[in-house]
This record gives C-alpha cells, sequence and structure tokens, in this order.
C-alpha cells in the first residue's frame, strides 16, 4: 500500500491516482463546505488529541516530541482499529490522506503517513 498526503485546500477534488482519500483533521477544515471536498472518509478519531494539538501549535520546535507523543496516541486500541479500517478499504491501492494545517513538514498526517506505511 502506498500513502501520500496531500494539502487539501490544494486538493479539494480528487485526481487520477488518489486512491482511497481520507480528511484526517478533527475539526472540519475552514471555508470548505462539505460539498466541495471530494472524500472517502473523514477518520476524525485518528487525528491528534485536541490537547495535543492545542500543545503543538504547529510549532517546528516541538515536532519531535509532538510526533513522539501523537504516534502514542495512535497505539490506542480504537486507532487501531481505524487505521486497519483505513488499509482495508484501500485494498492494495493507495491512500491519500487529506490535512488543512499550513506547514507541509510539520503536521500530524506526516506522522500518521509514516505509521500507515509502517504498520501496513
Amino acid at each position: 500500500m502506498k500513502v501520500q498526503i496531500r494539502h487539501l485546500y490544494e486538493s479539494l477534488q480528487a485526481v487520477k491516482g488518489d486512491g482511497y482519500r481520507v480528511l484526517v483533521d478533527r475539526l472540519w477544515p475552514r471555508g470548505v463546505r462539505k460539498t466541495d471536498l471530494e472524500f472517502d472518509a473523514w477518520e476524525k478519531e485518528i487525528a491528534p488529541t485536541t490537547e495535543l494539538r492545542k500543545w503543538f501549535g504547529h510549532d517546528p520546535a516541538r515536532w519531535v516530541e509532538f510526533s513522539h507523543r501523537y504516534q502514542q496516541e495512535l497505539d490506542t486500541p480504537e486507532c487501531q482499529r481505524r487505521l486497519k479500517d483505513i488499509v482495508d478499504a484501500a485494498g492494495k491501492g493507495k491512500v491519500t490522506l487529506l490535512y488543512a494545517a499550513r506547514d507541509p513538514q510539520h503536521n500530524h498526517a506526516v506522522v500518521l503517513a509514516r505509521v500507515l506505511e509502517r504498520l501496513y
């Protein structure tokens, strides 16, 4: 299975090769109507908790600790089940994780993609 991440504001509509598109933010993205975003699933339960998201604040200086804490959150049985659901839905195809954060290098979708690739 191949996992890619895409900034949802640049990718409202699916393109060839996206595969199974999953919105992975806990909150619905600002300024986007649900009818404007093409996605297969919204897995808000696997997004970082509100507490972790607020603590991180997209501060690159907190990136390493954020990544570690988020991976711990993803180790819960509920998150593991959700991750397996994504893999099952995608089959042997591609998964595209959609995120709204501004920083393409320091956001939870980066961590989530690594976890999915490592586990499955």
